[in-house]
């Protein structure tokens, strides 16, 4: 709220004798504003952020799909970056990822207030640095028939921060690979998720991915069975009859 807005209020409503006092029970009182975010929920949605440190520069993005499913990226940047130059580098991973999985309806999430306005047409750049940055991610928004970007407390884009500042802190030697970091959620201990699988030819994933194509247990799966090989299939999707 802004400060002349109170005193305009407070000079038109002014105390009399018939003034009482608002008396509230309000337990969160460090808390000074809440933003509720509405989303379309047949949108896909990206939250991207960019770490800039002593130890190098990072950048993470995660693409979420309608039925939630989460797709994560990050990138160490062996070039000079500000953080501005970062946060655009993340952002244009993310809309990559994006048009990779033929997104049509996109939401695209930040907490930096200068990339979010410079993308919504709201703020023009005159730095060198930023500009041909700005005209890609125009270019790259004509590639959807929708999108919008939205402005977030860096609260409410913790995951994508913290990828980014692993990417950047991680010693990467040479050119070797590093397989993308995989987040996993388990609610049974780690002795319960044995499969008894008899020998056969069959690869390892095969259960995985006839249950992504015919949602079919093995024919003697148990319970316990069944709800391990769901929880291993969410980490895989199939694209066409790659798994």
């Amino acid at each position: 709220m802004k400060a002349q807005a109170l005193a305009d209020h407070l000079d038109e409503n002014q105390i009399d004798d018939e003034y009482q006092p608002l008396r509230t029970y309000f337990l969160d009182e460090e808390v000074n504003s809440v933003e509720a975010i509405f989303e379309d929920i047949h949108a896909w949605k990206m939250f991207f952020d960019g770490a800039v440190n002593a130890k190098g520069v990072g950048i993470g993005a995660i693409l979420i799909s309608p039925t939630s499913q989460h797709y994560q990226a990050t990138a160490w940047l062996r070039f000079f970056c500000t953080n501005n130059t970062a946060e655009y580098e993340a952002c244009i991973m993310g809309i990559n990822m994006a048009i990779d999985q033929n997104v049509e309806e996109l939401l695209i999430m930040g907490d930096s207030d200068l990339i979010i306005r410079q993308a919504q047409g709201e703020w023009e750049t005159r730095d060198v640095k930023l500009i041909p940055y700005k005209k890609h991610v125009e270019d790259l928004s004509k590639r959807f028939m929708s999108i919008e970007f939205k402005y977030i407390p860096r609260c409410h884009n913790e995951l994508a921060d913290a990828l980014a500042t692993l990417a950047s802190m991680l010693p990467y030697p040479g050119n070797a690979h590093i397989d993308p970091l995989e987040i996993q959620i388990r609610e049974r201990h780690g002795y319960c998720n044995t499969i008894e699988a008899a020998p056969n030819t069959q690869p390892w994933y095969h259960v995985i991915k006839k249950f992504l194509k015919t949602q079919e247990y093995p024919e003697k799966a148990s319970g316990d069975q069944k709800r391990t090989i769901r929880w291993h299939t969410s980490g895989f999707f199939l694209s066409g009859d790659v798994l």
